[in-house]
């Protein structure tokens, strides 16, 4: 398995540090407001990079936050007067709800900022006891980023040329600073903020020193994966090194993943622009399975343009693969009742020769996946393999191979995060029993109640489809 490293810009065979198993860090949403279509895309992409670790038999520990505690929360509460954990708390659960829609596992931990102010007291001290770090005037605690001397290795710019010509980064407390690029590991209290006690004032910390203690508290000092937007390189992720390995005296990462910015109709997504949407508003004219689908289509280094024209294409993309499973389904129930003593499929020279050729497009799905997470191919070899199906499924195949080939599509399906196979609904026995009456009605030539029954199906959003191999229906 090879990994593009943004660390060493070169894909690399991924070895992970304990054999076998796999510790790996997300950065998850600041949760001040719904997530938007671009929160979703590093959200779906490493659930997938998950999926398949876990599919090549990887114990994989992924871990997720939530920052609970920012400048944009302690606005939107003060807005509401409420606290901010109110706030917070809505917009987590909120997020946990269109990452479900979206088919995203939960990570085994979702930590939350508020919660590890402690971890983040001890780490600031030991850098302060090493010299990284001290703390101003006032209360806040600056990175010393000269001590560093890596300082830039992940984003590849250099410590020096930064020093002099990003003056841009002077921020407000500049004249307590040693050095324009040190950063705040800890803020003093302004009013009506939330604050913790410590050390040097009542505050709460910056942003970077959250991320480095959630990952050393729940991974270790050392872990195989740091993964999130190509956005958080620069600075967020270069601090997040500096601070950690100045902290702990060894490697943070060994492998960075980053995914590329998604645009809007080739635009930057912009509120001021009019498109700004968020997971919310895609669901209410898509099924978020199609939402994923897109992000998908695309090879996650590679920037996403979003359109309605792109999302009716993934929509029609994955209708062809649900429709495959429903069309094997619906033959494998003929064949099961018509075939009850079919032999295995090992017995079944021509059947087994055809899956045999089937797991070729299971090859090529790995092997694409297999090429730093190659999704965009993975979906085509998918697309190959339900091909092969729809060319080679009959009413007359026997039930084990249209079993197999079924369970072919839905297990690389579900590597993706794709639900495929349409869930049994509670309607389902009312609709064939009315087919039943509209099948006798025909049979009888009582071709108006046929019409009537027809008309009934339509009124409840259910389609017929007279097709050779009988009566199928679906829903609208």
């Amino acid at each position: 398995m090879k990994i593009y490293n943004t660390l060493s810009k070169k894909k690399e065979d991924f070895v992970p540090l304990e054999a076998g198993k796999v510790r790996m860090y997300v950065c998850g949403p600041t949760v001040y407001n719904l997530i938007h279509i671009g929160n979703a895309r590093p959200m779906i992409v490493f659930d997938t990079v998950r999926r398949y670790m876990e599919y090549r038999g990887l114990q994989v520990n992924y871990v997720c936050n939530f920052t609970d505690v920012d400048d944009k929360i302690i606005k939107k509460a003060l807005a509401e007067g409420v606290a901010p954990e109110v706030i917070s708390e809505r917009y987590i659960a909120e997020c946990r709800k269109d990452m479900e829609a979206m088919n995203v596992r939960p990570a085994t931990v979702h930590p939350k900022a508020t919660e590890e102010i402690g971890g983040m007291l001890e780490m600031i001290a030991t850098l302060i006891q090493k010299g990284h770090a001290y703390p101003a005037a006032d209360g806040t605690v600056y990175f010393r980023t000269a001590s560093f001397q890596e300082y830039g290795k992940l984003s590849h710019k250099n410590l020096d040329d930064l020093q002099a010509g990003n003056r841009a980064l002077l921020v407000s407390g500049v004249d307590q600073k040693e050095d324009p690029l040190d950063f705040v590991l800890w803020k003093p209290r302004k009013e009506g903020e939330p604050s913790w006690e410590s050390p040097w004032c009542a505050g709460r910390p910056g942003w970077h020193i959250e991320c480095s203690v959630m990952s050393r508290k729940y991974l270790g000092d050392e872990i195989d994966i740091h993964a999130g937007g190509e956005d958080l390189i620069f600075p967020h992720h270069e601090n997040e090194i500096a601070q950690s390995e100045a902290a702990n005296g060894r490697s943070f990462a060994r492998y960075w993943m980053h995914n590329a910015f998604l645009n809007i109709d080739n635009k930057k997504m912009s509120k001021s622009e009019g498109n700004f949407f968020t997971v919310r508003d895609i669901s209410d004219k898509y099924d978020l399975q199609v939402l994923r689908f897109f992000m998908l289509s695309a090879h996650y280094r590679s920037p996403l343009n979003f359109s309605t024209e792109l999302m009716e294409a993934a929509r029609n993309g994955l209708s062809r693969i649900v429709n495959c499973v429903s069309n094997l389904s619906y033959l494998l129930e003929n064949a099961a009742s018509e075939q009850p003593d079919t032999p295995d499929v090992s017995s079944l020279p021509l059947e087994l020769s055809l899956l045999q050729q089937a797991e070729d497009h299971t090859r090529r799905f790995e092997e694409a996946m297999e090429d730093d997470f190659n999704t965009a191919d993975a979906i085509a070899a998918i697309f190959d393999l339900v091909k092969f199906a729809n060319t080679n499924a009959s009413d007359s195949s026997p039930a084990p191979f249209l079993k197999a080939l079924k369970s072919q599509i839905i297990e690389l399906a579900d590597i993706c995060g794709l639900l495929v196979e349409k869930k049994a609904e509670g309607l389902d026995q009312e609709i064939e029993a009315l087919i039943a009456l509209r099948q006798a009605a025909r049979k009888n030539k009582d071709f108006a109640r046929a019409d009537e029954i027809r008309n009934e199906l339509l009124s409840k959003g259910v389609v017929l489809e007279d097709t050779r191999e009988g009566v199928k229906w679906k829903k609208i």
